[in-house]
């Protein structure tokens, strides 16, 4: 069935864990890794796709290392997602139209992009305040 990438998990992992501290707080790639369990190799290229897309900034010297760019009431599961995934597409078809051989007699198409449009709209509605809020027991 429908599955998410692993650079989109850590990706929305490192998100929430820095929302999670202080605002404007800096932390290590290395602090991250430890603390949720990922490996550091790959929690290092979630946080250049972060980085890249205005989610995260990199901070130089001694006390480096990233933090949120943006309050986590501005950033979404869908802004992660694009992040780290680029625009999410569940069936080939919805990408390269041209390349599917059964794409004009396809009965259950329009209900595949629907699908597909939903679970955007769901990612785009729910913040990471709200992922926060979800993990620590609050309301959904």
């Amino acid at each position: 069935m429908l599955k998410v990438s692993r650079k989109f998990e850590y990706g929305l992992h490192a998100v929430v864990y820095l929302a999670s501290k202080e605002p404007g707080a800096v932390v290590t790639v290395k602090e991250m890794s430890a603390e949720i369990g990922f490996s550091q190799e790959f929690m290092a290229k979630a946080m250049q796709h972060l980085k890249n897309a205005g989610l995260a900034v990199s901070v130089q010297g001694v006390k480096g290392g990233y933090r949120l760019a943006k309050s986590p009431d501005d950033i979404t599961v869908s802004d992660v997602g694009k992040a780290t995934e680029g625009t999410p597409h569940l069936m080939r078809c919805s990408v390269e139209s041209g390349k599917c051989e059964i794409v004009s007699k396809c009965s259950h198409r329009g209900y595949m992009f629907m699908l597909e449009k939903n679970i955007d709209l769901l990612m785009a509605g729910t913040t990471v305040s709200a992922l926060l809020l979800s993990r620590s027991g609050g309301p959904r």
